[in-house]
């Protein structure tokens, strides 16, 4: 039996610490999609969903067995589309874990079919987040480092265009 899991997640814009979990995951399942959704408690992004898919399809096109999808909706149901039982969250912090436990545990009341795996983000990266990224490159300042080098330049013209 194939084990598929789904890393959902905003990823705007993805991070060198998205991408960690993603690789890593990626060596752990036969199949991870990377969940893509509009988080409607987070409002005014950076990039639409469209363009978010394509900045990770850019960053795992080496990972042949990482597909990227957007969604809208309960992760439940996202889950029951791809056929998965397993979500795969990345953590940096204990903090981050306090949010996820409460996500993992109300998605194992909504399907108890469901199991939540937490990965440990690498050291390096444990201090990247969307929205410092998104902090940094507003007001000028280096991204890389924090970012695929891939999607710097896409970034960067994000925020030359709202000026």
């Amino acid at each position: 039996m194939m084990k598929v899991a789904v890393y959902p997640g905003s990823f705007d814009p993805v991070t060198n610490g998205h991408l960690d979990i993603i690789t890593r995951g990626a060596k752990t399942f036969d199949k991870l999609i990377v969940g893509v959704l509009v988080n409607v408690d987070k409002n005014n992004g950076l990039f639409d969903i469209d363009e978010r898919v394509e900045l990770i399809k850019k960053v795992t096109k080496n990972l042949p067995n990482v597909e990227v999808v957007g969604f809208n909706g309960l992760l439940i149901d996202f889950m029951r589309e791809q056929k998965s039982h397993i979500i795969l969250k990345g953590l940096r912090a204990f903090s981050d874990f306090e949010y996820e436990f409460q996500m993992a545990l109300m998605n194992k009341e909504l399907d108890p079919e469901i199991e939540t795996l937490f990965m440990m983000t690498s050291a390096q990266y444990s201090y990247i987040s969307s929205s410092s990224v998104k902090q940094v490159a507003k007001f000028g300042g280096n991204i890389q480092g924090l970012v695929p080098e891939l999607v710097i330049d896409d970034i960067l013209k994000k925020f030359k265009s709202k000026v």
